[in-house]
């Protein structure tokens, strides 16, 4: 096996040669490495600097990459796992090659590792869904649980049928589907979690091109679980309108657009509380020019978009608006401050360029988008 040496933050370690003709390079490596998620890479080890776990686990390691910046750039006692005896050995040549102590390497299948020993953070990062790991790493978390996922489609409502299987959640494919595909994970992963008494408080919850990610504080006992649980609900959507509300519990209750009367339909059961800890945020933006990061500038605009937008489940894209109203659209500026006139909230969001979020009821946004008086 080809090797070459990398560098991502302030850590170097082989990863295999890849042919970069492929339409998918890090396909063709014998161990996966992909350059593009450096950027979902540097976003934990900027939170881990933050929270501080006593031990974390890279679960499915390959290259062992995220595991090493931890261990290196935090200074976190870290386990590097992986099923792969190829990976695992290139995982232990990395190892040494970085000199680290703080770090220890397992071969294991991840839901026998998590089933049987518990780590202080547990970070979830297959290739695809993580569906068939949560249940073992809710049990094995003791203060936090990181997960990512890039069956996009199937979270989104592209893939609709998957989406049900995979997360027992009914997805639609809307202008706002990356919000969806972001909440109905989360939706997910957090009625996994209550079945055993486990409550999670989103930490810092992103989507970004082709994945979604996860920073989950864990919470025990049924009182947390409770909390956790009273902000399960659904997105109702008007399939002939752009109107949405938020209805909560586990199971949705028929309801007709006030605008249409048209029976709206249920997207979910998903998570409509709020996706951020505006605390942690600040404290990351503050760090962020502290640390070597590769994708420092881009991260940062992500912290203060997802620090500032509203908490609202679902966005407008207000192009789409201005084209259904047959109008130019505004500048960004002027929409907003127009919303603000009208006496509602309203904020940028980090999944569009073009996303408003508002809880300004649909004909105020509308005059907003048009600049009626």
């Amino acid at each position: 096996m080809e090797l070459i040496e990398a560098i991502e933050g302030r850590t170097r370690f082989f990863i295999p040669g890849q042919d970069e003709n492929s339409a998918f390079p890090p396909g063709t490596a014998p161990v996966f490495y992909n350059r593009r998620m450096e950027f979902n890479r540097d976003a934990t080890v900027l939170l881990l600097q933050v929270i501080r776990p006593d031990h974390y686990i890279d679960t499915m390691g390959a290259t062992g990459v995220r595991g090493l910046r931890i261990a290196h750039e935090c200074e976190i006692p870290v386990t590097i796992n992986d099923r792969d005896e190829c990976a695992v050995n290139l995982i232990r040549k990395n190892v040494l090659h970085t000199g680290l102590n703080n770090v220890t390497v397992t071969k294991s299948d991840v839901n026998v590792l998590l089933s049987g020993q518990r780590f202080d953070a547990v970070d979830l990062d297959p290739f695809g869904t993580p569906a068939p790991f949560i249940d073992s790493a809710i049990r094995s978390a003791r203060r936090f649980l990181m997960v990512t996922a890039t069956d996009t489609a199937p979270l989104c409502g592209a893939h609709k049928k998957a989406g049900i299987r995979r997360y027992f959640s009914q997805p639609l494919n809307n202008e706002y589907h990356s919000e969806t595909g972001l909440r109905t994970l989360l939706g997910f992963v957090v009625r996994e979690a209550l079945k055993y008494d486990i409550g999670l408080i989103p930490q810092f919850c992103f989507a970004h091109e082709h994945f979604v990610r996860l920073h989950l504080q864990v919470r025990r006992g049924a009182p947390a679980a409770e909390r956790t649980l009273s902000s399960i609900g659904y997105i109702l959507q008007c399939p002939k309108c752009p109107s949405r509300s938020e209805q909560h519990g586990l199971l949705p209750r028929a309801e007709v657009c006030e605008y249409c009367h048209t029976p709206l339909i249920p997207i979910g059961p998903l998570w409509l509380g709020a996706l951020q800890s505006e605390t942690l945020l600040d404290t990351m933006v503050e760090m962020i020019e502290q640390f070597p990061l590769g994708t420092s500038r881009q991260l940062a605009t992500l912290l203060t978009l997802c620090r500032n937008e509203l908490s609202v489940a679902g966005f407008y894209d207000y192009h789409q608006l201005a084209r259904r109203e047959k109008r130019s659209p505004p500048s960004m500026e002027d929409l907003l401050d127009r919303i603000h006139a009208l006496g509602f909230p309203a904020t940028r969001c980090h999944y569009l360029g073009t996303g408003v979020k508002t809880t300004a009821p649909l004909p105020m946004l509308l005059q907003a988008v048009k600049g009626d008086p």
